[in-house]
């Protein structure tokens, strides 16, 4: 575990100059997304949006929301990973799907104030039409993704300065670091965290710990970890079949990162999966805890590393509602989904999924607080 870094002020000047890439929306842009009907009240009617886009961490900081939702939709951290495109394409089905869910006793949706998305398009369309050739790309795509952390963190930190959670949609898994990163300022800095460093549970299929290569999806984990904002983390359902033997033999001689096989879940039988997740909170229940799902390991969902083998639905439902709970949650984290990769495969349901998994997160939470 490596020393935590001093948290950092924020300033709107750099608020300017390093988001420039995130767009905030209004509440028409959120209306024209919802089909509005009489006798009901949908989700969409009921959020919350930023007031003041010239001063955004003051309007996050006044609004009543307990959760602030955000976008980042990219597929740079995929790509510098040798994945397959189309992490970008989730965002705003489950947006539209979101939106619509009905406003009730079960939700009712002001519990959210939704800020807006990343758009990184400029950055891809120049690394498509300059890169000469593949090698090429990957460098410029992990180039890329440093300019993702640094826009990314400085909004996690607006927010959990705010002592709000972060409810983020991907993208890609690289977004970890700068959520894990943020986090651990913004919450050192609001005086919740002694240190600027947090716990983490990554339902996944993967580790995410490869070496520190230049950044992309497969190695947030690592960073996170070496610059000593990470301190626990544990992994849920990784596959032993893509772990690589360096990974392994840096995680069992590391005692601040535990793990469960999906094999010794659901092959060997070892234990059940809601003892797999009671043991993953019990690891990680002495410090705020970053909440994270990668879709990959979700059986026969559209995502940049799709499997045949993996948990149902209803154990990532289980999981965000059993984490919500019993946690203490620094965000939550939803990545690697996508409902039209770049090889041309299609999956129309999956922001209907998603949407289904953040009210589980936000419901089971609000459960503890009442």
């Amino acid at each position: 575990m490596k020393k935590a870094q001093e948290s950092e002020s924020i300033e709107k000047p750099v608020f300017r100059s390093v988001m420039q890439h995130f767009k905030i929306y209004s509440k028409q842009d959120v209306l024209s997304l919802t089909k509005i009907r009489r006798f009901e009240t949908k989700l969409g009617e009921q959020v919350h949006v930023i007031q003041d886009g010239g001063d955004l961490a003051a309007s996050i900081s006044a609004s009543k929301a307990k959760y602030v939702l955000f976008g980042i939709p990219e597929d740079l951290g995929a790509k510098a990973n040798y994945g397959i495109g189309g992490t970008d394409t989730l965002w705003i089905p489950f947006l539209q799907s979101f939106l619509n869910v009905q406003s009730n006793d079960f939700f009712e949706g002001r519990e959210i104030l939704l800020a807006g998305n990343f758009d990184f398009g400029d950055i891809q369309y120049l690394i498509d039409t300059t890169a000469k050739s593949e090698d090429e790309k990957i460098e410029a795509y992990r180039h890329a993704v440093n300019t993702v952390d640094d826009e990314v963190e400085q909004l996690v930190k607006i927010i959990t300065e705010a002592k709000k959670i972060p409810v983020v949609i991907g993208g890609g898994h690289n977004n970890s670091y700068p959520l894990i990163k943020g986090a651990a300022k913004g919450w050192h800095k609001a005086g919740v965290l002694p240190l600027a460093q947090i716990n983490c549970i990554n339902l996944d299929a993967h580790a995410d710990y490869r070496a520190m290569e230049g950044r992309h999806s497969g190695n947030a984990f690592r960073y996170a970890e070496e610059d000593g904002y990470l301190q626990k983390y544990c992994i849920l359902g990784l596959h032993e079949n893509y772990l690589p033997q360096n990974v392994w033999i840096d995680i069992v001689n590391n005692p601040f990162i535990d793990c469960i096989t999906y094999e010794d879940i659901f092959v060997h039988e070892k234990r059940t999966f809601l003892q797999a997740v009671a043991h993953a909170t019990g690891f990680t229940e002495d410090n705020l805890t970053g909440i994270d799902l990668d879709i990959d390991c979700i059986q026969n969902t559209l995502s940049s590393a799709m499997t045949p083998v993996g948990i149902s639905t209803m154990h990532a439902r289980q999981y965000l509602s059993f984490v919500a709970a019993d946690c203490k949650p620094a965000y939550l984290h939803i990545c690697e989904g996508a409902t039209r990769l770049a090889d041309g495969r299609t999956d129309s349901t999956s922001g209907k999924l998603i949407s289904y998994l953040v009210c589980d997160f936000v419901k089971a939470r609000e459960s503890v607080n009442r």
